[in-house]
């Protein structure tokens, strides 16, 4: 299954074996019962969503030639556990700024990431690399028509390219409030926070439609519709959004509800959804729909400036959803005890007490 890339035949068999039979009830067992002992896997493997062609006569700056390259497609890499996902609905994790789908692997100190721990708990897990990120690549071709002063580009044309410092991610990712001195009881392994460094990377999301620097890029972000389209080859999934992706699930479900099963915002930059320029303020009847879906928003610790914005602007968010009748819950984590968190809880020391979290609200809201 999966083998050689990707396979309609072979997802929609797996589909039918996600639907046969209803959710069997299980014991919820502590994080650490479930790391030891060998990984034991059903597939594993590799392949791309969506993607248009497009012509360009800039593909080679110092030699110029035309042809056909393709945009917009999304790379995703999948785990697929020996019980086959059987009545676990498989999850989406989709990273955030910055950062790519290895945020979900192992931890920077070396212990199991959440890709892992959601395997070994019985889910099949996929995770992209956002469109213009990583593996999925990016659209550069106006660089060389900017190189060949092609159309007129000039320099001024050159896309916003989004990078952050170590000492900025150090503090607006809450490891500290002073770079290189963590909170007090910081559950981030600051020690290794040199290995978190090197997964940074540009953010290319600027070359989706050029904005002026340093705007965000104009929409649609074929990310929505490549996640949308994912959920509907998977016969369903839960999408886990985290910080620049965190309102990703919600714009998803916009471009349609087929499929998303459950929705997962973990600190959305900004707010749950509103910071898209195309959701922004949302209508009534887009929270109509998004009220259609459960949903699960998380927030961390030691919240300050811009996240508090983020916080307030998701209990709006929540307020909204719930008087159109939705199943949304909102999880402040300090206030159910899990204290320390970054905003990288995916890599943090407790980072599987966080993911159970998400797992107990999957099994009660999405696979009951």
């Amino acid at each position: 299954m999966f083998k050689g890339g990707f396979n309609r035949a072979a997802i929609a068999a797996f589909c039918l074996a996600l639907g046969a039979g209803a959710a069997e009830a299980q014991d919820w067992q502590h994080a650490q019962n479930n790391i030891n002992g060998p990984l034991t896997l059903h597939s594993q493997g590799s392949f791309f969503v969506g993607g248009q062609d497009t012509t360009s006569d800039a593909l080679n700056s110092g030699s110029p030639s035309s042809g056909t390259v393709t945009t917009d497609q999304m790379y995703v890499q999948f785990q697929i556990p020996e019980s086959r996902g059987k009545g676990k609905t498989p999850v989406i994790m989709i990273h955030g700024c910055c950062l790519s789908s290895k945020s979900w692997e192992e931890t920077p100190d070396g212990r199991m990431g959440w890709n892992e721990y959601f395997v070994r708990n019985g889910y099949a897990t996929f995770l992209p690399d956002q469109v213009t990120r990583a593996r999925s690549g990016f659209d550069a071709t106006i660089l060389n028509e900017i190189a060949l002063g092609l159309d007129g580009k000039t320099a001024k044309d050159i896309p916003y390219i989004y990078s952050i410092g170590h000492e900025g991610a150090y503090t607006s990712f809450r490891f500290g409030a002073t770079n290189g001195v963590p909170y007090k009881g910081e559950q981030f392994p600051v020690a290794y926070v040199e290995q978190f460094y090197k997964q940074m990377i540009p953010d290319m999301n600027d070359f989706l439609g050029v904005g002026q620097p340093p705007g965000l890029y104009v929409g649609p972000n074929p990310t929505y519709n490549n996640l949308s389209q994912l959920a509907i080859q998977l016969g369903g999934a839960v999408i886990i959004g985290h910080s620049e992706s965190g309102f990703f699930p919600e714009n998803a479900a916009l471009v349609s509800t087929k499929d998303i099963k459950g929705m997962v915002s973990i600190e959305p930059g900004g707010s749950c959804t509103t910071v898209n320029p195309e959701t922004q303020p949302l209508t009534a009847a887009q929270i109509k729909t998004l009220a259609r879906i459960p949903t699960l928003i998380i927030f961390g610790d030691n919240l300050n400036g811009g996240w508090l914005n983020s916080y307030a602007n998701c209990q709006q968010y929540a307020a909204a959803i719930t008087q159109a009748g939705g199943d949304i819950t909102f999880i402040h984590l300090p206030d159910i005890g899990i204290k320390g968190n970054s905003h990288m809880m995916m890599l943090d020391k407790n980072n599987l007490q966080v993911a159970d979290v998400i797992i107990q609200w999957i099994e009660k809201h999405v696979d009951k």
